[in-house]
């Protein structure tokens, strides 16, 4: 594969080559990682200024993340931006395959021009997002698209890795939706930057109306964070059916990114999040070593039937195992 040839053809907004590339980057064979490392280092070359604003999506299973993000979508594509959605799937623990039918709930999206709809496998992966999907967003980054829209696969404790690599994050509930704000706690709430009760038309609408309300006040709780200006984070209503409160929310995110890029923040939280990141690829690295180098990997199978033959303690088991890793 010509990696050079690749990255000049996503450059030039080349769908079909956008498509191959992040197959390549989701790949874990070693020669396809070897590849993907070496497209990324053209594409930085080439379009190093190149910059999307990076929008994570979660919400409960249900709350209409998807018939959100096509609503949306269209409103920004009709706009003339060129949006990009890398929609995560939920893998069966069992099969370890995935449905990736986000594009049939999206069909009008899917078939607009500007737009790109990518579905991906989670795979093993915590955190909502796949293990791969940063590199993606920097391919459609490079690929020259104004928006990424990440959705993760849905909301709880741990589908909070998704802020490590989007601009804003965006959380979407449903009307009457107290009982969620005890679900999700606090984990999910510090890391929201606005609120959006989805389905706030006919019945539900006053319904959502409170229930906005009542996440507006848990907002007012929350600590105030530096990288927020007055106002944020922020509870609203929204209908993706019908439409309602879209533009207002796009606009309360234009000025919040706005407002980060003048005071700094901007460029501080994507250097943190690529020093998150680079610390990731490092762990995962040393635990690929506990699989693939088979010394290695005879010497964990050894301990791990000690500790459940009641021989050895787990934790003395893996202090013995990290003695002989270092």
């Amino acid at each position: 594969m010509n990696t050079a040839d690749m990255a000049q053809r996503i450059v030039a907004g080349e769908r079909r080559a956008l498509a191959r590339a992040i197959t390549l980057v989701e790949s874990s064979r070693s020669d396809h990682r070897a590849q993907s490392q070496d497209l990324l280092d053209h594409l930085g070359s080439l379009a190093p200024d190149r910059q999307a604003l990076r929008i994570g999506l979660s919400g409960t299973p249900g709350v209409g993340k998807s018939s959100f993000i096509e609503s949306f979508g269209l409103m920004l594509t009709g706009q003339g931006l060129k949006v990009a959605v890398l929609a995560v799937d939920p893998s069966s623990a069992r099969s370890g395959g995935s449905i990736l039918g986000d594009k049939t709930r999206m069909e009008e999206l899917s078939r607009d021009r500007n737009a790109f709809i990518r579905p991906s496998p989670s795979q093993t992966e915590l955190g909502g997002v796949a293990r791969r999907s940063r590199e993606a967003v920097a391919l459609c980054e490079a690929a020259g698209f104004d928006v990424i829209l990440i959705e993760t696969v849905g909301v709880g404790q741990s589908e909070t890795t998704v802020a490590e690599m989007s601009d804003l994050f965006i959380l979407l509930m449903a009307p009457a939706g107290g009982d969620e704000l005890q679900g999700v706690k606090r984990g999910i709430m510090e890391i929201a930057d606005m609120i959006l009760v989805n389905k706030a038309d006919g019945a539900l609408k006053d319904v959502a109306t409170r229930t906005c309300a009542d996440y507006s006040g848990a907002l007012r709780l929350m600590r105030k964070r530096v990288y927020d200006p007055e106002g944020f984070p922020k509870a609203c209503t929204v209908s993706a059916w019908e439409g309602h409160g879209l533009t207002e929310a796009w606009a309360d995110m234009q000025a919040l990114a706005e407002w980060r890029k003048t005071e700094g923040h901007w460029t501080h939280r994507r250097s943190n999040q690529a020093r998150h990141w680079f610390e990731e690829e490092v762990r995962q690295a040393l635990l690929a070593r506990l699989t693939e180098d088979p010394a290695v990997r005879a010497q964990m199978q050894g301990f791990s039937a000690e500790v459940a033959g009641g021989q050895l303690s787990a934790s003395a088991a893996a202090q013995n195992m990290l003695k002989l890793l270092s």
